[in-house]
């Protein structure tokens, strides 16, 4: 049983998760207004990976932007706060300058002060070039912009946007924004004040890194993609895919387009875009589908989408599934074992690698340690990962039927 002061002090440890609150801030309203508030979704990049914070009760640590230019305010209260001289010298953790020394310069630690740089989204406006504008159903406009460093502002404006990736993007870094060869996506929600001026509000963003592809080509990497909180389950992502999308597929230069280290979520979403573009070729059509991926379908994709081979098999099996008759038996085995079969060819290329192996270490009288499962393990462990692949693909075909019905 632990004692009092032990407990007392285990009372003292709040999830940072819980503790923090972020606002995007358009009037003064907003900042007693319980329903602009969201919460993060990881805190480990700044609080450790037990995402907690020691010596406060009722702590509150509140992370504010305004809506349009992201004028930054970080400040906390709390009902408690330990004390080190009863407390055997332990000290409550520095939250707002562990916070403060991961976010942009000149942040507001007054309230007022904060308050009164609201007036500043008045005049805000998009730095970049419009690529695309939308409205959704309930009538909300938004629009896309390209930027980069040379824009007056918006080197500002980018440090600010990017402590989002903080809290949403796991194993997120900072870019160098000393490097020309980022592009900057930057979505944001057109709207009108109550006075009838024309404002805009922060909605998401995404990088993209131009790479260079021999011999004279170059193979744009999408990096981040963040939808901020209080617009996500709306259909922006598809829309600011879209927008980089339609920025790249022109040029002769672009080989293909890659996503760096996608997230289900980020993977999800490009499955559907690529899967919509590609319904409209020839080659992903049924009667094509069902006679299996070739290098016709490959070459379309990336020809008309710069999508790369990986992407446009995965894309195929997508569609295939969702022309093949589920209920016809043979058809939904054939469509499995082509799946399965490419599945497989990495343990195929493992056995053959084995086998060379031994050969070599037979010459020397040696025997190999490294041994393969056995045909039985193999098979569960294919069909377990055939299930898991299935599910993901049916997500994407729900969201292409919701469309296609609506």
């Amino acid at each position: 049983m632990e004692d009092p002061a032990t407990a007392r002090l285990k009372a003292l440890i709040v999830s940072s998760n819980d503790a923090l609150e972020f606002k995007l801030v358009r009037v003064m309203e907003d900042l007693e207004n319980d329903e602009t508030t969201f919460k993060p979704e990881m805190s480990h990049q700044v609080f450790g990976d037990s995402e907690s914070i020691f010596g406060y009760r009722d702590l509150r640590v509140k992370l504010y932007y305004s809506a349009g230019c992201l004028e930054t305010y970080l400040g906390m209260t709390y009902s408690e706060k330990v004390n080190k001289m009863i407390c055997e010298g332990v000290e409550a953790d520095e939250v707002l300058p562990t916070i403060a020394d991961k976010l942009a310069p000149r942040v507001h630690d007054n309230l007022d002060s904060f308050i009164k740089s609201l007036e500043k989204d008045d005049t805000f406006r998009p730095q970049g070039a419009l690529l695309h504008s939308f409205s959704i159903d309930d009538g909300r406009k938004f629009e896309v912009y390209k930027a980069d460093m040379t824009y007056k502002g918006f080197k500002e404006y980018h440090q600010r946007l990017q402590t989002f990736v903080l809290w949403y993007i796991d194993a997120a870094n900072f870019i160098d924004i000393d490097d020309d060869r980022w592009d900057y996506f930057n979505m944001f929600e057109k709207y009108r004040s109550a006075d009838g001026t024309v404002r805009y509000a922060t909605t998401g963003f995404a990088t993209v890194y131009q790479y260079y592809a021999y011999p004279h080509h170059i193979r744009p990497r999408i990096a981040q993609v963040l939808i901020l909180p209080p617009f996500q389950n709306m259909g922006l992502g598809t829309h600011l895919l879209h927008a980089i999308y339609h920025e790249y597929i022109g040029r002769n230069r672009v080989k293909d387009i890659t996503v760096e280290d996608p997230s289900v979520t980020f993977q999800r979403l490009r499955d559907y875009v690529d899967a919509v573009n590609c319904s409209t070729l020839p080659t992903f059509q049924r009667e094509y589908l069902l006679q299996g991926f070739n290098k016709a379908m490959a070459a379309e994709a990336k020809q008309k989408f710069k999508i790369n081979k990986r992407q446009a098999r995965r894309v195929y099996e997508i569609l295939r599934l969702h022309a093949t008759d589920l209920a016809n038996e043979n058809e939904y085995r054939e469509y499995r074992l082509d799946v399965k079969r490419r599945l497989n060819i990495p343990y195929k290329r493992e056995q053959n690698d084995l086998k060379k192996l031994e050969c070599a270490l037979k010459n020397i009288d040696k025997k190999s340690n490294v041994t393969l499962p056995t045909t039985e393990q193999r098979l569960q462990t294919l069909e377990k990962e055939y299930r898991s692949l299935e599910e993901e693909y049916k997500r994407v075909i729900k969201r292409l039927d919701m469309v296609c019905k609506s």
